[in-house]
C-alpha cells in the first residue's frame, strides 16, 4: 500500500491518499482541501498517477477533515463517502459553523455508507481494519493496514501529544482508553500517520509521549 500525504487548509490537516500498488485502486482519507490550489493538487496527483478513487473515508468529521468531501464526490461521481454512524451529526453540524470559521464556500456532502469497528475496507487487493477510537470525536475511527504495519490515526495520537477533547462530544478519559485498547495494542513498529503533524510509531509514543507515560 502506498501512502501520499497532503497538508491542507489553515488547520494544517493531513489528507491521505492510500493506493493499492497492484491495481491502482485508491481511497481518500479525510479530504481537507479547500482552496482551488489545494483541490488542484489532489486532482493532479490522482489523475497523473491514473488512480481509481474507490471511496472517501473519514476518521472523523470535524471541519478541517471534511472541507474537500464535496469536491472529491463532484470530481469523481459515484464515490462512496463513509463515516462512523456516531459522527454523522458531527458532519452535519459543519455547515452551521463553516462560515464563522472563515470557510464560507464550504459545500456539505452526505454520507452514503458507514464505517464500523471490525469492518474491513477493501480497495483492490488492500484491506484496512476499522478500529473504533472515540474521545476526540464521538464516532472517531482509525484505519489499520496490518500487512505494512501502518495506521491512519486521525486526531487520536500525535507525536508526543494526543487529540484535544474540549470540542463537543470529546472526552479525555474516553480518548485515553481508546489509545490504550485500540492503538497501544498494536506492534511497536507500527507507523502512525496522524491528522496533523509528522508520522510517529506506536513504540515511540509508548515510551516518550508525556500523556501516556509517567
Amino acid at each position: 500500500m502506498l501512502i501520499k500525504t497532503f497538508t491542507f487548509n489553515g488547520f494544517s490537516e493531513n489528507t491521505y491518499v492510500l493506493t493499492d500498488e497492484d491495481t491502482r485502486a485508491s481511497v481518500v482519507v479525510d479530504p481537507g482541501c479547500y482552496t482551488a490550489a489545494e483541490q488542484d493538487a489532489l486532482r493532479r496527483y490522482i489523475d497523473e498517477n491514473r488512480l481509481g478513487v474507490a471511496a472517501v473515508l473519514l476518521t472523523h468529521a470535524h471541519i478541517d477533515h471534511v472541507l474537500g468531501c464535496a469536491f472529491v464526490l463532484n470530481t469523481w461521481p459515484g464515490t462512496p463517502l463513509l463515516v462512523h454512524d456516531l459522527d454523522r451529526p458531527t458532519l452535519a453540524a459543519v455547515a452551521t459553523y463553516a462560515g464563522p470559521y472563515g470557510f464560507g464556500a464550504y459545500q456539505a456532502a452526505e454520507p452514503t455508507g458507514a464505517l464500523a469497528a471490525g469492518q474491513p475496507v477493501r480497495f483492490g487487493d488492500t484491506e484496512l481494519e476499522v478500529r473504533f477510537a472515540p474521545g476526540h470525536a464521538p464516532g472517531h475511527v482509525v484505519l489499520y493496514h496490518a500487512a505494512s504495519g501502518q495506521l491512519i490515526g486521525g486526531d487520536v495520537l500525535f507525536q508526543r501529544s494526543i487529540g484535544r477533547t474540549d470540542l463537543p462530544g470529546g472526552d479525555h478519559a474516553t480518548l485515553l482508553r481508546s489509545i490504550e485498547t485500540e492503538l497501544l495494542t498494536l506492534p511497536d513498529e507500527t507507523v502512525v500517520h496522524p491528522g496533523h503533524g509528522p508520522a510517529t510509531t506506536i513504540g515511540a509514543e509508548r515510551r516518550g509521549n508525556p500523556f501516556l507515560v509517567g
